[in-house]
């Protein structure tokens, strides 16, 4: 700070009503330099309605003035080079100066990070739905709340389950689609989260070797696909919807129960999510489900009988009434048969 700045402030001080010795603490001078400035008339307002001129403090040389060049040259070649690294090496090429010099100055040279834009995939109406699991938790225990997405207009669906099971997965998208009125040509898992293995727990696997979660789609006339190889082009969608049910639903709410979090899960579904304007499209989704409605698939006319999952498809298991039925026993005491014997011979 140069003198005619420390000089306003100091009247400025002095106005409030500091002492003397308060004013030259803050502005790091002596009280000797502020008492000549009272006495001199230095801190009177109209002494100093001069314009402040400044000096270019860059007008003098310094010893990093012939090494300016190779630094820039260096750093644009490797713009990762650490200021040590560089101070390092001028030392060898015989710079004197300090290193402090050199860091400032490779501050201000050093090529900032090249970021590729993100190239956000935005599929048509009807084409995708992006599903997930991700985790909440409650004062009764972990949650995990399954996620579902169109892709097109951010309509989304979401219920909370105590497991990541295959029944669950299949339970919910069937409630999904129900809450949607339609389906989505192909939906999307996260191959390393969400994916549906054969002994019915969601976790790493191959989806289409499942025979169970195969018939599953067939019936509600969906394609199944995996979240690659880009996720920001293929997981974003459900990926920032977990982040905004956090943010606008989970968070500093108070819930009683299970049921008690999925009724207010389904009606802030209706009252503010699917009304907001959405941050990518800037549009609400219900209006843009309203466009992508006409794309999307119909509804089955039957419910989804499951032959490993009771429940999940809203029906009694396949086969159940193929079952044996109990043949009732008529019991005897051994002595009984004994007789029964010898009357026979």
């Amino acid at each position: 700070m140069i003198g005619r700045e420390k000089r306003v402030l100091a009247r400025h001080y002095l106005n409030l009503g500091l002492s003397r010795r308060e004013v030259s603490r803050r502005l790091e001078v002596s009280r000797r330099t502020l008492g000549r400035w009272l006495a001199s008339g230095d801190l009177v307002a109209e002494r100093q309605e001069e314009p402040v001129r400044y000096r270019d403090r860059r007008s003098g040389r310094t010893v990093l003035d012939g090494y300016r060049e190779w630094i820039e040259g260096r750093l644009s070649a490797y713009p990762e080079l650490s200021a040590v690294r560089l101070y390092r090496d001028l030392r060898e090429a015989g710079y004197r100066g300090g290193y402090d010099q050199v860091r400032r100055y490779a501050r201000e040279v050093r090529p900032g990070p090249v970021r590729e834009p993100v190239v956000r995939f935005e599929a048509r109406p009807g084409l995708q739905a992006q599903v997930d699991f991700a985790e909440f938790p409650l004062p009764w225990g972990k949650r995990h709340a399954l996620l579902v997405v169109l892709g097109y207009s951010r309509q989304m669906w979401f219920q909370f389950y105590p497991e990541q099971t295959q029944e669950v997965v299949m339970r919910g998208l069937s409630a999904a689609f129900r809450f949607f009125g339609a389906v989505p040509a192909e939906v999307l898992f996260d191959q390393m989260k969400a994916v549906i293995v054969s002994d019915g727990r969601v976790g790493g696997g191959k989806l289409l070797r499942n025979p169970e979660f195969l018939r599953f789609a067939g019936h509600w006339g969906f394609r199944i696909r995996a979240c690659r190889p880009y996720r920001a082009q293929t997981k974003g969608k459900v990926e920032r919807a977990v982040g905004y049910i956090r943010r606008g639903f989970f968070y500093a709410g108070k819930f009683a129960s299970d049921e008690d979090l999925n009724a207010r899960a389904l009606r802030w579904l209706e009252e503010v999510a699917q009304e907001r304007i959405h941050g990518t499209t800037k549009e609400k989704p219900v209006e843009r489900f309203r466009r992508e409605r006409p794309h999307l698939g119909p509804l089955p006319a039957g419910e989804y009988r499951s032959v490993s999952a009771p429940g999940a498809g809203g029906g009694a298991p396949r086969g159940a009434e193929e079952r044996p039925r109990r043949v009732a026993v008529e019991r005897r005491p051994l002595s009984e048969y004994g007789r029964l014997a010898e009357e026979a011979g």
